[in-house]
Protein backbone atom coordinates (compact mmCIF):
# COMPACT_ATOMS: atom_id res chain seq x y z
CA UNK A 1 0.00 0.00 0.00
CA UNK A 2 3.15 2.45 0.28
CA UNK A 3 3.99 2.60 -3.24
CA UNK A 4 0.28 4.59 -3.83
CA UNK A 5 2.07 7.13 -1.16
CA UNK A 6 2.00 10.32 -3.30
CA UNK A 7 1.70 8.50 -6.64
CA UNK A 8 -2.00 10.31 -7.55
CA UNK A 9 -1.90 14.49 -7.37
CA UNK A 10 -5.18 15.26 -5.52
CA UNK A 11 -6.33 17.29 -7.61
CA UNK A 12 -6.66 14.19 -10.04
CA UNK A 13 -8.19 12.05 -7.42
CA UNK A 14 -11.21 14.59 -7.11
CA UNK A 15 -11.35 14.57 -11.22
CA UNK A 16 -11.82 10.64 -10.46
CA UNK A 17 -14.25 10.56 -7.91
CA UNK A 18 -16.48 13.56 -9.40
CA UNK A 19 -16.88 11.74 -12.62
CA UNK A 20 -17.65 8.29 -10.37
CA UNK A 21 -19.99 10.42 -8.65
CA UNK A 22 -21.53 11.66 -11.69
CA UNK A 23 -21.80 8.24 -13.57
CA UNK A 24 -23.54 6.49 -10.18
CA UNK A 25 -25.83 9.85 -9.83
CA UNK A 26 -27.51 8.22 -13.01
CA UNK A 27 -28.40 4.70 -10.81
CA UNK A 28 -31.86 4.47 -9.28
CA UNK A 29 -33.59 5.16 -7.04
CA UNK A 30 -33.35 9.35 -7.16
CA UNK A 31 -34.33 11.14 -3.64
CA UNK A 32 -37.81 11.02 -3.18
CA UNK A 33 -37.64 14.86 -2.31
CA UNK A 34 -36.98 17.73 -5.37
CA UNK A 35 -34.43 19.43 -3.57
CA UNK A 36 -35.32 22.32 -4.08
CA UNK A 37 -33.42 25.54 -3.27
CA UNK A 38 -30.13 23.54 -3.08
CA UNK A 39 -28.35 25.80 -5.69
CA UNK A 40 -27.69 28.58 -3.58
CA UNK A 41 -25.59 25.75 -1.00
CA UNK A 42 -23.95 24.63 -3.93
CA UNK A 43 -23.05 28.08 -4.58
CA UNK A 44 -21.55 28.67 -1.42
CA UNK A 45 -19.82 25.53 -0.79
CA UNK A 46 -17.95 26.34 -4.54
CA UNK A 47 -16.93 29.58 -3.48
CA UNK A 48 -16.07 28.26 -0.30
CA UNK A 49 -13.82 25.45 -1.80
CA UNK A 50 -11.99 28.26 -4.21
CA UNK A 51 -11.33 30.70 -1.27
CA UNK A 52 -9.69 27.77 0.59
CA UNK A 53 -7.56 26.44 -2.21
CA UNK A 54 -6.52 29.78 -3.76
CA UNK A 55 -5.69 31.04 -0.15
CA UNK A 56 -3.65 27.70 0.19
CA UNK A 57 -1.52 28.14 -3.17
CA UNK A 58 -0.93 31.60 -2.50
CA UNK A 59 0.40 30.86 0.60
CA UNK A 60 2.85 28.52 -0.95
CA UNK A 61 3.62 31.06 -3.72
CA UNK A 62 4.44 33.71 -1.48
CA UNK A 63 6.90 31.49 0.93
CA UNK A 64 8.09 30.41 -2.52
CA UNK A 65 7.72 26.47 -1.51
CA UNK A 66 6.64 23.65 -4.07
CA UNK A 67 3.17 23.54 -4.34
CA UNK A 68 3.73 19.67 -5.63
CA UNK A 69 1.96 17.17 -3.57
CA UNK A 70 3.77 13.96 -4.87
CA UNK A 71 7.05 16.23 -3.75
CA UNK A 72 7.04 17.44 -0.21
CA UNK A 73 10.12 16.77 0.50
CA UNK A 74 11.10 19.71 -1.72
CA UNK A 75 9.67 22.21 0.60
CA UNK A 76 11.98 25.14 1.16
CA UNK A 77 9.64 26.27 4.01
CA UNK A 78 6.77 25.37 6.57
CA UNK A 79 4.27 27.75 5.77
CA UNK A 80 2.24 28.16 9.02
CA UNK A 81 0.67 32.08 8.43
CA UNK A 82 -2.76 32.98 6.56
CA UNK A 83 -5.70 29.87 5.86
CA UNK A 84 -2.70 27.49 7.78
CA UNK A 85 -4.08 28.61 10.90
CA UNK A 86 -7.50 27.06 10.15
CA UNK A 87 -6.18 24.04 8.32
CA UNK A 88 -3.47 22.10 7.71
CA UNK A 89 -4.63 21.50 4.33
CA UNK A 90 -6.63 24.34 2.85
CA UNK A 91 -5.93 22.81 -0.54
CA UNK A 92 -7.79 19.60 0.39
CA UNK A 93 -10.44 21.19 2.32
CA UNK A 94 -10.94 22.92 -1.02
CA UNK A 95 -11.37 20.22 -3.15
CA UNK A 96 -13.60 18.59 -0.48
CA UNK A 97 -16.15 21.77 -0.50
CA UNK A 98 -15.79 21.55 -4.11
CA UNK A 99 -17.06 17.39 -4.06
CA UNK A 100 -19.45 18.17 -1.31
CA UNK A 101 -20.97 20.79 -4.24
CA UNK A 102 -20.81 18.81 -6.41
CA UNK A 103 -22.78 16.12 -4.89
CA UNK A 104 -25.38 18.33 -3.85
CA UNK A 105 -26.01 19.29 -7.38
CA UNK A 106 -26.01 15.94 -8.57
CA UNK A 107 -28.97 15.08 -6.11
CA UNK A 108 -27.92 11.31 -5.86
CA UNK A 109 -27.45 9.06 -2.55
CA UNK A 110 -25.06 7.38 -4.78
CA UNK A 111 -23.19 10.68 -4.82
CA UNK A 112 -22.82 11.17 -1.42
CA UNK A 113 -19.75 8.96 -0.33
CA UNK A 114 -17.47 10.74 -3.18
CA UNK A 115 -16.59 13.04 -0.62
CA UNK A 116 -16.10 10.87 2.23
CA UNK A 117 -13.90 8.59 -0.11
CA UNK A 118 -11.61 11.65 -0.92
CA UNK A 119 -10.75 12.53 2.48
CA UNK A 120 -10.21 8.84 3.52
CA UNK A 121 -7.90 8.80 0.67
CA UNK A 122 -6.73 12.14 0.99
CA UNK A 123 -5.46 11.23 4.36
CA UNK A 124 -4.43 8.05 4.04
CA UNK A 125 -1.86 8.10 0.98
CA UNK A 126 -1.07 12.43 0.85
CA UNK A 127 -1.64 13.85 4.52
CA UNK A 128 -0.11 11.49 6.69
CA UNK A 129 2.77 10.58 4.48
CA UNK A 130 3.21 14.42 3.94
CA UNK A 131 3.31 14.79 7.76
CA UNK A 132 6.21 12.27 8.35
CA UNK A 133 8.12 14.18 5.54
CA UNK A 134 7.39 17.70 7.13
CA UNK A 135 8.17 16.65 10.18
CA UNK A 136 11.53 14.95 9.60
CA UNK A 137 12.40 18.30 7.39
CA UNK A 138 10.95 20.72 10.26
CA UNK A 139 11.10 18.82 13.41
CA UNK A 140 9.90 20.50 16.32
CA UNK A 141 8.70 23.55 15.00
CA UNK A 142 6.28 21.12 12.39
CA UNK A 143 5.62 18.94 15.63
CA UNK A 144 4.15 22.82 17.17
CA UNK A 145 2.53 23.59 14.55
CA UNK A 146 0.55 20.33 13.92
CA UNK A 147 -0.56 20.29 17.71
CA UNK A 148 -1.89 23.68 17.53
CA UNK A 149 -3.75 23.34 14.39
CA UNK A 150 -6.06 20.48 12.99
CA UNK A 151 -5.69 18.22 10.16
CA UNK A 152 -8.79 19.62 8.36
CA UNK A 153 -11.01 21.51 10.11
Amino acid sequence: MDKLEHLVPPPLVALALAALMGWMATWPPAWPWSGQGRMPVVGALVALGLVFDLSGLTAFFRRRTTINPLRPEQASSLVTGGIYRITRNPMYVGLVCLLLAWALFLWSPWALPGPVLFVAWITRFQIVPEERVLEHLFGDTYRAYRARVRRWL
